[in-house]
């Protein structure tokens, strides 16, 4: 296993000390939760979870094969906690996401959770957001005047061959260094089409583990 992936594990493996049986679990998206996913069935821990509520058709088919039953968020109410990966972390547990092109539900199973915890490697941790660019869903009939608008923040990029489980469309806003994210997260949101920006900066993570090759070490605000 290469240093990057054992870190991957490392952090996904210290996730699951959240992880409370009998409880119904929020679950994200990318190659960290998939790890943490793979780890719920190789430490038998999947027989504990009552369901999940995931954020991707990708984590909806991983969870199934090792046996969890993924549950419609409309009909669990509150989840106990939600672990997903980042792009990108800074200090204050504020993130990028939306690699993976599933920032959307992302952000809906973290607003409906108690506690988000955030499992990455460290090299998504940066002092300033920005470097990784800002992927924002956008409805296609407004992907023209959307790009339009995101021009004065940076450069907007459309996201070739890339429609997300929602129909829609990606645009990934380049050149950006993110001072004040929670003011960025919510002009980008106000321009008519976008559906949902990949700053997790009103809502940030509560809990971060960052993981290296030599172990995992945990932030909190």
């Amino acid at each position: 296993m290469n240093p990057q992936d054992l870190a991957k594990r490392q952090a996904a493996e210290a996730a699951l000390a959240y992880v409370e049986p009998g409880e119904v679990l929020g679950v994200g998206t990318g190659s960290t939760v998939n790890l943490f996913i793979d780890l719920l069935a190789e430490k038998k821990l999947a027989q504990d979870v009552k369901g999940a509520v995931s954020s991707s058709n990708a984590s909806t088919e991983r969870l199934k094969k090792i046996g969890i039953p993924v549950l419609d968020l409309n009909k669990t109410g509150t989840l106990s906690i939600y672990v997903d990966g980042a792009d990108e972390a800074n200090k204050h547990l504020q993130l990028i996401k939306g690699g993976g092109a599933a920032l959307t539900r992302e952000k809906i199973v973290a607003a409906a959770s108690r506690k988000f915890v955030c499992i990455v490697d460290q090299s998504k941790q940066v002092d300033v957001l920005g470097k990784f660019p800002l992927p924002i869903e956008v409805i296609p009939m407004a992907q023209s005047y959307v790009g339009r608008e995101l021009v004065r923040f940076g450069t907007p990029v459309l996201r070739e061959g890339v429609v997300t489980d929602n129909g829609n469309v990606i645009i990934d806003l380049h050149g950006l260094n993110i001072v004040d994210p929670v003011k960025l997260e919510t002009e980008i949101n106000l321009i008519t089409g976008v559906v949902c920006v990949g700053l997790f900066a009103r809502r940030p993570a509560d809990v971060l583990i960052v993981g290296t090759p030599d172990g995992a070490r945990t932030l909190k605000p």
